[in-house]
């Protein structure tokens, strides 16, 4: 197996070596953009905190949330408006933002903003939209759809590799198993991670309840941080954590995301656990 770093702007998740990995990658920010001031204070807060803690950050936040429980949830500010917060943050901060594709008519006027296109998990098969996305020769993450097997995610890659896609992400978002819980298959964490591609965990959608509430996802969120500890223990490269400074408040997924008060104790754990894996000698991969 050959290791394949993704480069996203200023930023390189995963190593070509399994036993120097490279530093943990955060990627974090609201579900969906919420208003100027919130979008910018969690942006603040979050650059501030990889600053102090030496840790990558890649800003992320939906312009559009198309996949919603319920045709009546907020679904976001679109793709104009949407694509020009990213971009006023992305200048600001210096930092790579990230933002959900969910049609290949999107993708090149999203590339000229964002640094790292992503795939929703639900449309990870669609070959059109992995080749969209591709082609516009930014990175590419994809979530691994909660239906399909790690070893499946290979023809993902293929679609990707047919159009020169080189920069690519694999995220491990967990597996339905039909009892209102997103299960988390960690031999499935193995497998994904041998396809090549550095993978990232989706920490905060891994705690959800599917089909729980009533016209939204309910979750767990205080189990994160055991999620986390465990993903990066196995090897990922990057975690995935949607918060807000008032979950309770945001205008999609508040069930599961994290407070931002909660994530210098949690990025701290898990840059520690990293640590130990490293010093360990253990190989990632």
């Amino acid at each position: 197996m050959s290791l394949q770093p993704c480069h996203v702007k200023n930023v390189t998740i995963g190593s070509t070596d399994p036993l120097t990995p490279a530093p943990l990658v955060l990627i974090a920010g609201p579900c969906v953009l919420e208003d100027e001031a919130t979008n910018h204070l969690i942006a603040s807060t979050l650059v501030a905190l990889c600053d102090e803690l030496d840790m990558p950050l890649i800003f992320k936040a939906s312009f559009d949330k198309a996949n919603r429980s319920s045709g009546r949830s907020r679904r976001g500010p679109g793709l104009d408006a949407g694509l020009g917060m990213l971009g006023r943050l992305r200048a600001e901060f210096d930092v790579p933002v990230t933002t959900d594709v969910h049609e290949p008519a999107q993708a090149a006027a999203v590339a000229e903003t964002v640094d790292l296109l992503q795939i929703p998990a639900f449309l990870c098969r669609q070959t059109d939209l992995l080749q969209a996305c591709g082609a516009t020769g930014r990175a590419v993450n994809v979530k691994k759809g909660q239906f399909m097997s790690p070893a499946e995610m290979r023809h993902a890659i293929g679609k990707l590799q047919e159009v020169g896609a080189q920069n690519l992400l694999l995220t491990e978002r967990g597996t339905f198993f039909g009892y209102n819980r997103l299960v988390n298959d960690f031999t499935g964490l193995g497998d994904l991670m041998e396809l090549g591609p550095p993978v990232c965990f989706d920490v905060t959608h891994s705690t959800q309840l599917p089909g729980a509430g009533a016209d939204v996802t309910a979750g767990r969120p205080e189990r994160a941080s055991l999620l986390a500890r465990a993903a990066v223990a196995a090897g990922v490269d990057a975690v995935f954590i949607e918060c807000h400074p008032d979950p309770s408040r945001a205008l999609s997924d508040g069930s599961t995301q994290q407070p931002l008060t909660a994530l210098p104790g949690l990025l701290r754990t898990v840059q520690r656990v990293r640590a130990a894996v490293a010093d360990a000698g253990i190989a990632t991969r």
